[in-house]
C-alpha cells in the first residue's frame, strides 16, 4: 500500500475479500489511477473519519455504504465484543472460536446484504490474496436466479441435488470454483459474477453442491429425512420429484372457532382454518404448509402441499373483532370478548346464527362436559291482580324450555352453569344476573314469581330489555306527564302552575292505585300548595261519605305557622286542628271533626300510643328527611301509625347518603326496597363505595314511580323571575319568655302617660326598645350574650339552608344586625361549612365578593345591609334570605336587587323570615299602612319612628 494523493486522479472502489476468521467482507478503498486511467498499485482503505480530501468525489450512497462497512471491519467488531483493548492477532489467536463466529457472522451478513443490494453501478472487485483491492473486477447479475431442487427415489436410495437457472438458461455451478459469499440470503460468486436468488434461500443448501453432484440418502434413513428436510424444502421452494408424489392443494378453507371453557377463569375462543383435512392455527402465517403421508402397503410417500390464503384468513380475524372480540394476546389466535358485562359464551350464543351464515364452524375443546351453544332467550308474560303481579317466565336454551323460577338459586348464588335435560351445560347469560336478580329478591316466595304492585318500576326496567306485556295504565306511573288531568277542587283559592298541576294529578294517580309517594321538588316550587290542593279535593270528594276524611300532617315545629298561613290563603275551607303545645288533646276523639290535624315530629314521638289508635285518610310528612334514620324514635313512631294513603314531602330526600331514602320509601310503600340491611348491602355500599352505576340505575328504576322531583332548572319557564315568600318562625319557649319580659319593661316605661311629656326622649327609648325586641325575635343571644339560648328563626334558617346547599344553589343572607350574622358565622365555623362574609368592618370587599362568585364550594354569603345593600352584583345567587324586616321596604328591595338584576338568568327565590307574635309581624303590617309615606319620605329608622302615632306604638308593643 502506497500513499494516495487526492490531488491526482483516483477512484473509490469496493473490494470483496475473504477474512481468515470472519469470512467474506467488503471493504471500500481509494485507488490512485495511472495516467492512462488504469488502476495503479497505490491504494488506501478508507473509513468515515478518514475520507478527508477524497470527500468531494463521493456521493450520498458512498457515505452510507462506508459507514455500514466501518461496522464490519475487524477492529470495530473486536471492540464491540471485547471491551478491553486487545491486538487483533491476540483476539483471533487466543479468544476467537466457533461459538463467537456463530454469533458474529449473522450480524456481519445482515450488513453485507444491505451493502450488496446498493452496490449496483459501483466499481466492485475481488481482492487478491495479498490484499490488493482492485485485482479482478466482478459484476452483480442484473436478474435474480431461480432454483429447483430435485429428488430421485429408487429401490436403494434417494438422490438430491439443485439446479440453477439464470435468464432462462441452466447455470452450471458445480466444480467451477464457485463460492457462497453470504449464507443468510444466498449470494453466489461464480466466474466473477455475483448471483442472487428469487427466493431467500439459505446458502448452506447450496454449499454441499459446489464440489459434489448430488447427496445420497439411504432407504433406512429416508423417512426421517423426508419428514424434516424434504418437507421444509417443499414448503418454501420449487421441488421436482421422482419416486414419490407432491400434491398441491389450493381450496376454500373453513374458519373454525374452538371454545375453551374455563369455569373459574377467563374462557376464550381460538381461531383456526381447515383446508380439507388439514387445520392451521390463525397464529401461524406460513403461506405454504406441507404434510407427509406414507402408505405402508405400497411403500409410497405423498407430500401434500397446502397453499393458504393468508389475506383471507386475516380478514376472518378482523370480522370477529368487528363482532366484539379482541385478541387475548399477540402471539396466539385466542380471542376474548370486548364487552365488560358479557361472557365469551354469551357472545357465542348471541352470534352463533351470524357465524354459521358466514361459514364458520363452532367446536369445543375436549372436556368431560359439553356446553350448550345456541340461541338463549327469555319470554315473560304478566298477569295482574289487585295488589300483585304474577310473572310467567320461560327461559329458552335452543329447543329446551325451562321455567325461569328453576334458575332462581343459580341467579341469586351467581352460579352460571345450569344442566339441561340432555346433559349439556347451559351457561346462564351474564346479563341475567344483573337484570333479574332483583326480580327474585323481591318476589314474595321462592316457588313463584309474584311481585307486590309497588314493584312496577322493576317490571318497567325489565321491559326495556325483555319482551313484556302488562297493564298499560300502570306504565303511566313512570311518566307522570301522561297521567290524566284531575280537576282542581272548587274550594281551592289560587292557581297551580302547570308543573304543580302535574304534581296534583300525580297525587291522584298514586291514590287510585293505593301507592304512597314522595314529592321531592326543589325548595320554592310549591310542595305546600300542591298538597293543600289535594287536601281540599279530599274534603270535597269525601263529603257525605262514611270514609275517614281526617288527614295528619307531621312537620318540624318551625313550619307549623307557615302551613297554617298557606292553608288560610289557598284552602280556607279546611278545618285545621293544631295538635301542639302543653294543652293538646289527650285522646283522638276530637280528630274526626277536622279535615287536617297538624303536629310535629317531636309530639308524634310523645303521643305515639294515642296517634296509633286513629285511622287517618292521609299521613303526610313534611321535610320527610327527618325520618331518614330507621333506628330513630321518629321513624319507629310514624311506622306505627295507620292511614289509607301516605305522602312524603322533601326538597332533599337524600341529604348525605343513599341510605336516607330507605326509611322514607318504607314509610310510603313498605317492602319496596326490602329490609334495611338488604338495602345497605345491595345498594348503598355498591353505589357509594364502588360507584356502581348499574345498581344506581336499578335503584332509580325501583323508586322512580313513587318519587316526583322537579328542579328549578326543569320548570324555569313556568316560574316568575322573582318569587317572594314570608316564612313565619315559632319562637322557642325560653325565647318567648325573654321577649315578653323585655316588651313589658318598655311598654310600661313608654305608655305610663310619659309619651306626651317628653317627645324626643321617648322616641330614643322607643327606638332602643324596638331594636332590642327585634334582636330577641332574631336570636336571644344577641341580647343575652352569656346565656345559651336557642332561636326558632335560627333553626328554621339552618334547615332551609341545608336544603338549598344540598341542591347546589347559592344564597345571599342579609341582616341589618352584624351580631346576628356573627352567630351564623360562629355556627358555620364550628360545622366547617364554607361561606363568604361582608360587613362594614370588612377591609377587602372585592375579595369577599370574588370568593363567593368564583368558588363553587362557597354557596353562602353573609352580608350586612349597610355594607352590601348597594353596589354589589351577585347574580351567581338564586336564593335570597332576609333575616329581619326593615322599616323601609325600599332597603329590602336594594338587598334583593344584589341577585335579581341584569345578568341574572335563573329564577330568584326570596324568603323573608318573621318571628311569629313579635314586633316583626307588626312591622310588616305597618309597612303596608305607611307605604305611601315610606316610598316618598322614609329613608331611616328614625324618620319611620317619627311617623308613628300613639296607636301605632301601642300596637307595636301590644
Amino acid at each position: 500500500m502506497q500513499q494516495v494523493n487526492s490531488k491526482s486522479p483516483f477512484k473509490l472502489i469496493y473490494s470483496l475479500g475473504q477474512h481468515p476468521y470472519l469470512g467474506y467482507l467488503i471493504e471500500p478503498h481509494i485507488v490512485q489511477l495511472n495516467p492512462n486511467g488504469s488502476y495503479s498499485l497505490s491504494y488506501k482503505r478508507i473509513f468515515t473519519n478518514t475520507v478527508g480530501d477524497f470527500a468531494p468525489a463521493l456521493d450520498e450512497t458512498d457515505f452510507h455504504l462506508i459507514k455500514l462497512l466501518d461496522e464490519i471491519e475487524q477492529t470495530h467488531i473486536i471492540k464491540t465484543f471485547n471491551k478491553k483493548a486487545i491486538r487483533p492477532v491476540d483476539f483471533f489467536g487466543k479468544v476467537f472460536d466457533d461459538k463467537i463466529y456463530d454469533r458474529i457472522r449473522p450480524k456481519i451478513e445482515l450488513k453485507m446484504l444491505t451493502v450488496l443490494k446498493q452496490l449496483s453501478g459501483k466499481p466492485l472487485f475481488l481482492m487478491s490474496k495479498d490484499g490488493y483491492p482492485a485485482d479482478q473486477e466482478i459484476k452483480i447479475a442484473d436478474e435474480p436466479t431461480s432454483i429447483l431442487f430435485h429428488f430421485r427415489r429408487n429401490e436403494t436410495e434417494t438422490r438430491y441435488f439443485p439446479t440453477l437457472k439464470h435468464k432462462g438458461n441452466r447455470l452450471d455451478f458445480m466444480y467451477k470454483g464457485a463460492q457462497v459469499v453470504v449464507n443468510r440470503e444466498a449470494w453466489l460468486l461464480l466466474e466473477n459474477t455475483l448471483y442472487y436468488f428469487e427466493q431467500d434461500i439459505d446458502g448452506k443448501k447450496l454449499s454441499p453442491f459446489l464440489n459434489k453432484r448430488y447427496i445420497s440418502v439411504a432407504r433406512s434413513t429416508e423417512r426421517r429425512y423426508f419428514e424434516t428436510f424434504v418437507s421444509g424444502l417443499i414448503e418454501k421452494y420449487h421441488v421436482y420429484a421422482e419416486g414419490f408424489d407432491i400434491k398441491t392443494h389450493k381450496e376454500n378453507a373453513t374458519p373454525i372457532i374452538k371454545l375453551f371453557y374455563v369455569p373459574t377463569g377467563q374462557s376464550f375462543l381460538q381461531l383456526s382454518f381447515a383446508y380439507g383435512p388439514y387445520e392451521f392455527s390463525a397464529s401461524t402465517d406460513h403461506p405454504v404448509t406441507v404434510r407427509l403421508a406414507y402408505e405402508e402397503e405400497t411403500d409410497d410417500y405423498v407430500f401434500h402441499r397446502i397453499k393458504r390464503s393468508l389475506t383471507w384468513e386475516k380478514n376472518q380475524g378482523i370480522y370477529l373483532e368487528e363482532l366484539g372480540l379482541r385478541k387475548k394476546d399477540l402471539l396466539f389466535a385466542n380471542y376474548i370478548v370486548e364487552a365488560e358485562h358479557e361472557s365469551i359464551i354469551d357472545w357465542l350464543n348471541r352470534n352463533q346464527p351470524t357465524l354459521l351464515d358466514k361459514g364458520f364452524a363452532i367446536t369445543q375443546a375436549k372436556s368431560d362436559r359439553r356446553l350448550f351453544i345456541g340461541k338463549t332467550s327469555l319470554e315473560m308474560a304478566i298477569e295482574e291482580g289487585n295488589d300483585w303481579f304474577d310473572i310467567e317466565a320461560i327461559a329458552h336454551f335452543g329447543p329446551y324450555e325451562i321455567p325461569f323460577i328453576a334458575l332462581r338459586e343459580h341467579i341469586l348464588n351467581k352460579n352460571k352453569e345450569f344442566t339441561l335435560p340432555n346433559g349439556e351445560i347451559a351457561i346462564i347469560p351474564e346479563e341475567w344476573f344483573s337484570q333479574y336478580e332483583h326480580l327474585f329478591l323481591f318476589a314474595t316466595n321462592k316457588h313463584s314469581l309474584k311481585l307486590n304492585k309497588t314493584h312496577i318500576g322493576l317490571l318497567y326496567e325489565i321491559s326495556e330489555h325483555t319482551e313484556l306485556s302488562f297493564h298499560r295504565k300502570l306504565e303511566q306511573l313512570l311518566n307522570f306527564d301522561s297521567i290524566p288531568e284531575a280537576p282542581i277542587p272548587t274550594g281551592f283559592r289560587g292557581d297551580l302552575r302547570p308543573y304543580q298541576h302535574a304534581g296534583y294529578n300525580w297525587f291522584h294517580f298514586l291514590q287510585e292505585y293505593k301507592f304512597g309517594g314522595c314529592l321531592a321538588d326543589d325548595m320554592g316550587l310549591g310542595k305546600t300548595v300542591q298538597t293543600l290542593a289535594l287536601l281540599q279535593q279530599q274534603k270535597e270528594h269525601l263529603r257525605g261519605t262514611d270514609h275517614t276524611k281526617t288527614s295528619l300532617l307531621i312537620l318540624p315545629t318551625s313550619l307549623i305557622y307557615n302551613w297554617q298561613k298557606e292553608a288560610e290563603k289557598f284552602a280556607p275551607e279546611l278545618r285545621i286542628h293544631l295538635h301542639t303545645g302543653s294543652n293538646r288533646l289527650r285522646d283522638t276523639f276530637g280528630f274526626s271533626h277536622f279535615d287536617l290535624v297538624i303536629t310535629t315530629y317531636g309530639i308524634v314521638r310523645s303521643d305515639t300510643d294515642m296517634f296509633s289508635k286513629f285511622f287517618f285518610n292521609y299521613i303526610i310528612l313534611d321535610e320527610s328527611q327527618h325520618i331518614k334514620n330507621p333506628t330513630s324514635k321518629s321513624f319507629k313512631a310514624i311506622k306505627g301509625l295507620k292511614s289509607k294513603h301516605k305522602l312524603a314531602l322533601s326538597g332533599t330526600p337524600i341529604e348525605n347518603s343513599v341510605a336516607d331514602i330507605w326509611s322514607q320509601m318504607h314509610f310510603a310503600n313498605p317492602g319496596l326496597l326490602g329490609s334495611y340491611s338488604y338495602f345497605q348491602k345491595e345498594f348503598v355500599v355498591p353505589i357509594e363505595k364502588k360507584k356502581d352505576e348499574e345498581k344506581a340505575t336499578r335503584l332509580q328504576a325501583i323508586i322512580k314511580p313513587f318519587v316526583l322531583r322537579r328542579t328549578k332548572d326543569q320548570v324555569a319557564k313556568e316560574l316568575p323571575p322573582k318569587t317572594e315568600q314570608t316564612i313565619y318562625c315559632e319562637m322557642t319557649e325560653a325565647q318567648a319568655k325573654l321577649y315578653e319580659r323585655i316588651k313589658s319593661e318598655y311598654r310600661n316605661a313608654l305608655l305610663d302617660n310619659k309619651l306626651q311629656q317628653n317627645g324626643q326622649g321617648n322616641q330614643i327609648m322607643l327606638l332602643q326598645g324596638l331594636t332590642k325586641l327585634r334582636q330577641i325575635a332574631n336570636h336571644p343571644g344577641m341580647v343575652e350574650e352569656n346565656e345559651t339560648f336557642s332561636s326558632g328563626k335560627f333553626d328554621t334558617v339552618l334547615a332551609m339552608l341545608a336544603s338549598i346547599v344540598a341542591e347546589h344553589h347559592k344564597v345571599l343572607i342579609f341582616s341589618q344586625f352584624v351580631k346576628h350574622l356573627q352567630l351564623f358565622r360562629a355556627y358555620f365555623d364550628s360545622e366547617k361549612i364554607a361561606y363568604a362574609y361582608l360587613d362594614g368592618s370588612t377591609k377587602n370587599r372585592a375579595d369577599a365578593v370574588n370568593t363567593f362568585k368564583e368558588r363553587e364550594n362557597i354557596q353562602i354569603f353573609l352580608i350586612s345591609i349597610k355594607a352590601g345593600g348597594v353596589g354589589l352584583n351577585l347574580t351567581e345567587a338564586d336564593y335570597v334570605f332576609i333575616l329581619d324586616p326593615w322599616w323601609n321596604p325600599a332597603v329590602e328591595q336594594q338587598a334583593i336587587d344584589r341577585s335579581h338584576r341584569i345578568g341574572q338568568t335563573k329564577n330568584v327565590f326570596i324568603y323573608k323570615f318573621i318571628s311569629k307574635d313579635t314586633v316583626e309581624e307588626k312591622i310588616l303590617a305597618l309597612q303596608g299602612q305607611k307605604k305611601a309615606l315610606s316610598t316618598a319620605l322614609i329613608t331611616t329608622e328614625e324618620s319611620f319612628i317619627k311617623s308613628l302615632s300613639t296607636a301605632d306604638i301601642q300596637e307595636l308593643l301590644r
